[in-house]
């Protein structure tokens, strides 16, 4: 067999990237030296992803970049980094058995790669428990943050920029990670639309960090010090969902989770959108179809949980808890941040199924946001409609239209793909998440908490429902069906494409 992708300029400009990892890990070892706790783990991780980072980069000299070395680099790009994150949550002890420096039990290192792959892709989903939480240092606990922060667009808008002088390879590097074929008119400027979107991003973190810390300078939060300020702006404008706090958002004044929602939908809103307010075009985005659409679904669904708390006797809540606890749990759900301000394991079925729901749809495309994507839902519903006219008026020609333009038949091709891989694999894993639990003796692993667990996974949502719940964690799975979903958070946050391709005969021979 002749292989015809060049994998070494793939690997080389793998490692281009990942050298920059040195820069957020001097964040968290500046604070262990700052607290005076041990910052090996750390010294360790920087030392590690700069030999990876020159062993890579020294593969290919002069390296190139096409569409086949693009899904080649997205992937390895997101495995190698998560992988070299492991490190310090490894040498901590993140989730073993014991919480001392060093401690390599097997099921330790499979819980601290789970909690480094789940920080990395925004899943949020967490195998520390309260104890864990009360136990870690600052530090440790800043790089989960900072991992999810990186994983928002940080990685992407890095890699971009590296390659911006690489004018194919830029603009490539970008198609594959947000599967649209809409950046090719992007490639004479990519390196300045990278750096644009990087500032926005910032620029946005820094607000949220600002806002936070004011209700606690006023007394709205008497918690939030600037330490959670800081992490929670890192995690709910990456849409991301870890927290500092066993309790995460629900650990705050109801002015902080207030303070919150808006973030997390600006997180998940076309960062083009967000660029062009930024402008002056404040009409860019009331003339977006999507957003229209994306909003819409927060306001209805969040209307329509708040309505179904309301009238539950069972919950005990003044009007003002009721609608901040429906809306806020319903952005975050559909967002794909995974914050959580109250245990909706406890809310009625009707609510906790709308939640569920709310999990598949995801915020818009170009956004750090997860799951399917409101974009994909749009030309979905507008192709399911024409099938239904064009039954009706056989002669009819009806294409299916965003705003003014035309969405080509290909594109609905790929669309109606992806959601069919997308709900295939999410029943598959359902179905492994089960018979795993079943062949460990563990009957407590309901098939609804196998279902939301899957998709909360597979998706990069973060908390489920049951014992994966908001104020729970995953350490109850099996340590099979966490390594599995290791795996499976991986592939759901590069949309499953570039995984999938490197699979096929095709792509290494032809």
């Amino acid at each position: 067999m002749q292989i015809r992708v060049d994998w070494r300029s793939s690997c080389s400009l793998t490692g281009t990237v990942l050298k920059w990892l040195t820069v957020p890990l001097a964040a968290p070892l500046a604070l262990a030296l700052l607290d005076g706790e041990d910052p090996i783990p750390f010294v360790a991780a920087i030392v590690t992803t700069v030999a990876v980072g020159l062993a890579l980069e020294g593969l290919r000299d002069e390296p190139t970049l096409e569409q086949r070395e693009a899904f080649l680099m997205v992937s390895l790009t997101w495995l190698t980094v998560a992988l070299v994150g492991t490190v310090p949550f490894v040498l901590v002890g993140v989730g073993a058995p014991s919480a001392s420096a060093f401690a390599l039990s097997v099921d330790g290192v499979v819980n601290a790669t789970f909690e480094s792959m789940s920080g990395l892709t925004t899943t949020g989903a967490t195998v520390m428990s309260g104890w864990d939480f009360e136990n870690q240092s600052r530090a440790i606990l800043l790089w989960r943050q900072l991992l999810q922060w990186l994983g928002g667009l940080g990685i992407l808008i890095v890699a971009i920029g590296l390659l911006s002088n690489l004018l194919v390879g830029g603009a490539q590097l970008m198609e594959t990670e947000t599967q649209t074929k809409s950046v090719q008119k992007l490639r004479p400027r990519i390196g300045e639309t990278a750096r644009l979107i990087w500032g926005l991003y910032v620029g946005l973190t820094a607000l949220a960090a600002a806002t936070f810390y004011a209700l606690h300078l006023l007394g709205a939060a008497p918690n939030m010090t600037l330490f959670n300020a800081v992490s929670h702006a890192l995690t709910s404008v990456a849409t991301a969902g870890f927290s500092p706090e066993g309790e995460s958002v629900g650990a705050f004044a109801p002015a902080v989770q207030w303070a919150v929602i808006p973030f997390m939908i600006l997180g998940a809103t076309n960062f083009v959108l967000l660029y062009a307010l930024t402008q002056g075009e404040f009409r860019r985005p009331l003339e977006s179809e999507e957003f229209r659409f994306y909003i819409g679904l927060l306001a209805g669904i969040g209307a329509l949980v708040a309505a179904i708390l309301w009238i539950d006797p069972s919950i005990e809540a003044g009007l003002e808890a009721t609608i901040r606890h429906g809306l806020f749990n319903v952005v975050s759900m559909l967002t794909t941040t995974g914050y959580a301000s109250t245990d909706f394991n406890y809310w009625s079925a009707a609510a906790t199924q709308l939640l569920f729901l709310c999990m598949f749809i995801g915020g818009m495309a170009g956004s750090t946001t997860c799951s399917i994507k409101t974009l994909r839902w749009l030309v979905a519903f507008k192709a399911f409609r024409r099938s239904f006219f064009t039954t009706i008026h056989p002669q009819a020609v009806r294409p299916v239209r965003l705003g003014d333009d035309v969405v080509d038949e290909e594109t609905i091709s790929d669309i109606f793909s992806y959601l069919m891989l997308a709900i295939s694999i999410f029943a598959l894993l359902t179905v492994f998440v089960v018979v795993d639990a079943v062949r460990f003796a563990d009957p407590d692993v309901s098939e609804f908490e196998a279902l939301s667990a899957s998709a909360s996974i597979f998706l990069n949502i973060g908390p489920a429902f049951g014992m994966a719940g908001p104020m729970d964690n995953y350490a109850g799975f099996p340590t099979t069906t966490r390594t599995v979903m290791i795996v499976m958070m991986w592939i759901g946050r590069i949309e499953i494409i570039p995984v999938l391709v490197l699979l096929t005969p095709a792509f290494w021979e032809s």
